[in-house]
């Protein structure tokens, strides 16, 4: 019996738009991103997320209320929501309302490379923001910038800077940051270079088990200040494993099995000094 290939829609189901997909990547995806509803709501309940702007009162319900009604389209839009409007509508008492308020202005205070992920750059995830933001330190930096600069940078490849910049080619996108920009958002870099050597400069590293000078966040700490990577889990591609007591013997099987190298902490301590 021969199986049949897979048949995959052609057309979103929110917008009916044709579904694109770029050589390289394994999903279709919507490519109208400017009207799309479910693009248009994802696009809001990212932005508020905790791992983004974290903004207490907004969920997915009252997201979809305020577009509804037409109170926001843009993500810039948040920021100039009233009172006076929001107490009008269904299931926002006084309360709800003042801790929506309350949450739009302590966003304000959200660190740059969080507001950064924030924006939904395509292929721009929590690790490339936090990369970008300490390379370029503001957003004027990395609006004038360009793929070649970008590529220069660890961790960006062609497809993340074409993506970067292609963001920042379009005025909408722009017209957006200078309206945040407007609304007192943080659009400069806090994060300090804490750079001590690069001792293990291009180096993936996992850490496994417990240590007896310093704690497995302390270690980790200690190989991004000498130029590594931390990584969560054992390939090929892994330089070496910083291993320390009870070890799980699955990730130990797997470096031995791939030939990784484990070290203990006193080897990792020899290496970085």
């Amino acid at each position: 019996m021969f199986s049949q290939p897979t048949a995959y829609i052609q057309h979103c189901p929110a917008c009916f738009s044709e579904l694109v997909r770029k050589d390289g990547d394994a999903k279709h995806y919507c490519p109208n991103t400017d009207t799309c509803p479910a693009q248009i709501k994802a696009k809001f309940e990212h932005f508020i997320s905790r791992k983004a702007m974290n903004i207490d009162g907004l969920g997915g319900e009252t997201i979809e209320l305020l577009i509804t009604e037409g109170l926001i389209s843009e993500i810039s839009d948040l920021y100039y929501l009233k009172k006076q409007d929001l107490l009008l509508l269904e299931r926002m008492a006084e309360k709800s309302t003042d801790n929506l308020l309350l949450g739009l202005e302590k966003s304000k205070q959200v660190p740059f490379e969080r507001l950064l992920f924030g924006l939904g750059i395509r292929y721009v995830g929590e690790t490339v923001a936090k990369v970008l933001c300490k390379r370029f330190k503001t957003i004027d930096a990395i609006i004038n910038t360009d793929i070649e600069t970008l590529v220069e940078v660890d961790e960006i490849g062609g497809k993340i800077a074409e993506s970067v910049v292609l963001y920042f080619s379009k005025q909408e996108n722009i017209d957006l940051i200078n309206i945040l920009r407007n609304s007192g958002l943080q659009f400069v870099s806090a994060i300090e270079d804490t750079t001590k050597s690069e001792n293990l400069k291009g180096m993936k590293i996992v850490v496994s088990g417990v240590f007896e000078q310093y704690s497995r966040a302390e270690l980790k700490k200690m190989i991004e200040e000498h130029g590594g990577k931390n990584i969560s889990s054992i390939s090929k591609n892994t330089t070496f494993v910083l291993a320390g007591n009870n070890m799980g013997p699955s990730k130990k099987q797997k470096a031995e099995d791939l030939k990784v190298e484990i070290i203990t902490e006193e080897e990792f301590l020899v290496k970085i000094s």
